[in-house]
């Protein structure tokens, strides 16, 4: 269903009861629409009481476009980050989270346990310091402080990332996107090529191929500079979830947010990478169910 938030169309699923239990808000990350976030993660949650919000970012998936703003040159972007200059964005991280917030707002949600996966999680962690009242714990999963000192993603991962389809056709966007999530996924916990163009053309199919929103989400990503040092200032109850072996965002950025964080607990699960197979998401139930008692 379409909301109303922050002036902007939304599209929310909105799962599971309206009960004793605080609701739970799930923020998917860069590119990423609300199916991202597996079904047994949502029925396990909605099995132990919990009301479940996931919605499409903008610029990604049903929710409002930003075509009208153009497509970033990353490159460039890039380099001036290298030289220490400023980034441009057409929007920023804080502006993502007044989105989600305003989904809150229209379902009529006061406070929420805010999870958020990759960009979901520097989302949550911006929800956090804006409006902390609002946020009963933070939990980020393979995401990262944004600190500019951390490594990053491995060769390999690069090389595909920054390849593109020759067309658009859907076979072509398939293939490119089956290439992609291999080469992030879990290695402990792999995921068949068949599963992968399953979930993959269901995603296709349901939003779209928007190469351009997501660059205007890296975007903001790029230029969210100052979130690292303001990490301190968070007393939410903190979980920081991260594959030991997530090729994209590295272990040791997962590791950096937690220290940054008062309070933070980290966990470190073997053999996960930057994806959320079945395996994983059974290992990440049950830090995320102690946080929330």
């Amino acid at each position: 269903m379409k909301v109303q938030a922050n002036g902007l169309a939304i599209e929310v699923e909105d799962t599971g009861p309206v009960g004793d239990r605080p609701p739970v808000l799930l923020v998917m990350g860069l590119g990423m629409q609300l199916t991202a976030w597996p079904q047994p993660l949502v029925d396990a949650l909605v099995r132990a009481g919990h009301r479940v919000v996931r919605f499409d970012n903008r610029d990604i998936g049903l929710s409002a476009r930003f075509d009208h703003l153009g497509a970033p040159n990353l490159r460039w972007e890039s380099m001036k980050l290298r030289f220490g200059m400023s980034v441009r964005a057409p929007y920023t991280l804080a502006d993502l989270a007044a989105d989600a917030f305003g989904v809150l707002d229209a379902l009529g949600i006061a406070q929420a346990h805010v999870v958020g996966a990759s960009m979901g999680g520097m989302i949550a962690q911006r929800m956090a310091l804006a409006a902390p009242q609002r946020v009963l714990t933070l939990t980020s999963i393979m995401s990262s402080s944004g600190a500019r000192s951390l490594p990053g993603p491995q060769p390999r991962v690069l090389q595909v990332l920054l390849s593109r389809p020759k067309d658009r056709s859907e076979p072509t966007v398939l293939a490119h996107y089956v290439r992609v999530f291999q080469a992030i996924g879990s290695p402990g916990y792999p995921t068949s090529a068949e599963d992968l163009r399953q979930r993959i053309l269901e995603s296709v199919r349901r939003g779209g191929y928007r190469p351009a929103g997501s660059a205007r989400q890296l975007a903001a990503v790029v230029a969210d500079s100052t979130r690292a040092e303001e990490l301190r200032r968070i007393r939410t109850p903190t979980l920081v979830l991260h594959g030991a072996d997530d090729p994209l965002v590295p272990v040791a950025c997962g590791e950096d947010t937690a220290r940054r964080i008062p309070g933070a607990r980290f966990v470190a699960i073997p053999g996960m990478g930057h994806d959320l197979p079945p395996a994983v998401v059974e290992r990440l139930l049950d830090p995320c169910c102690r946080i929330w008692r």
